[in-house]
Formats: C-alpha cells, sequence, structure tokens
C-alpha cells in the first residue's frame, strides 16, 4: 500500500513538473537560491552538498553550486553507484572549471569523475574529511510536517543513514522545492526509514518544524 501510494503521487507530481514551462522553473530556481545564500545555517557551514539537477523538470541548482565555490565553502556533489544496491557517495568538487567540466551520467545528470588531476577524488566518507554541515537535498514532493518523497531509488535516505552511522555529527537536511513540489500536510507518505527534512525551502517561503 506504502509503495502503491508513493508511486501515485510521484506520477502526478512528475507530470505537473514536466508541463512546467522552462521560464517558469528558471525564475522559481533562482528564487530559491537567493533564500539558500540568505539562510544563516548556509552562510555559517563550511562543507555542504548539493544536488546537480537533471536537464528538465526539476529545479535548477547550476547558480546555487557555482555560488557555494564562490562563497569559498567545500562542496560536495553525489555519485551514483548504477551496478551496486542503490548506493550513493559525495565526492569534492575542487573549483569552477571542474565543476564546469564534469560529465553527464545517469538520467542526463552531470557527476564527478572518480579522479581529479590523475588523483582519486575526495569522498565525504574518507575519515580525512571535515564533516558535512548541510545536505541540499533533492525530491519529488514534500509537505508541511517536512516529510519528503524521493525519486525511490533510496540513494538518499540511504546515504543520510550510513553517514550518520559513520560516527559523524549529522547534517542540517535542506530540501529544495519548486513550489508545485509542496503538497498539503502530512499528505506525502512514508516509511521507517524515509528521513526527514529539517528545512523545505520553496519560492514561496521556508518550511521549517512546528514550534521553530
Amino acid at each position: 500500500m506504502l509503495k502503491a501510494d508513493k508511486r501515485l503521487l510521484r506520477k502526478a507530481i512528475s507530470s505537473t513538473l514536466w508541463a512546467l514551462a522552462p521560464q517558469d522553473i528558471q525564475a522559481q530556481s533562482q528564487a530559491v537560491t537567493h533564500r539558500v545564500l540568505a539562510l544563516p545555517a548556509f552562510q555559517a557551514c563550511q562543507t555542504v552538498s548539493c544536488y546537480l539537477s537533471m536537464p528538465s523538470g526539476e529545479l535548477d541548482t547550476s547558480t546555487l553550486v557555482a555560488e557555494i565555490l564562490k562563497a569559498g565553502k567545500t562542496l560536495f556533489v553525489p555519485k551514483v553507484d548504477v551496478l551496486g544496491p542503490g548506493s550513493m557517495d559525495l565526492l569534492k568538487i575542487h573549483d569552477t572549471d571542474d565543476l564546469q567540466s564534469l560529465p553527464a551520467g545517469v538520467w542526463g545528470i552531470k557527476e564527478p569523475t572518480s579522479h581529479y588531476n590523475q588523483q582519486p577524488r575526495l569522498t565525504v566518507m574518507d575519515p580525512r574529511c571535515e564533516d558535512l554541515d548541510l545536505i541540499l537535498v533533492p525530491g519529488v514532493a514534500f509537505d508541511h510536517s517536512l516529510s519528503r518523497l524521493g525519486h525511490g531509488k533510496g540513494y538518499y535516505d540511504r546515504f543520510i543513514s550510513s553517514y550518520s552511522e559513520a560516527w559523524r555529527k549529522r547534517p542540517l537536511l535542506v530540501a529544495l522545492a519548486l513550489r508545485e513540489q509542496i503538497v498539503d500536510e502530512n499528505n506525502v507518505p512514508v516509511g521507517d526509514h524515509d528521513w526527514k527534512m529539517d528545512l523545505v525551502i520553496s519560492p514561496d517561503g521556508i518550511i521549517k518544524p512546528s514550534g521553530a
């Protein structure tokens, strides 16, 4: 029942997103980018992960990731293991040139290569890496209880669980959403392994925990 409910909502929201005009997505993406950059938690953080967006049908993070690097923060972006059991790692991006040179991977999403300047890229799971302060999380749908519906592969839920179990502090989980991805409170079906967000940022505002 849970899987079916998730599948129905995922299909409904995805259809809405694919029907959005590109200029609408760009306008909303810029508004969300401004909100993220103004967020005190972002301004205070040193190490941040941000997803690289799909070519269409999703909030565009290209300006945001460039601004993260410009701000002098350490940026990590996802690389998925398509041959493994739905696993994902976060690899370091060194500078703007590195970011712009990334090849397209699964679903047309840019992904870091495993090496940079003939050296293995630093993974956020490496003991030498500083703890992640903030993860900017994608998704399909979110509600006012801070529940998240992902794309169905479980990459982020599994990664956050693994990272949190690795004797590291839990990073702040901040979801980025177009306004069409926000549904009524408690309308996102979730299971025991689904992580709730700490904040959801849309063009229209920031959803915070009740009482915050």
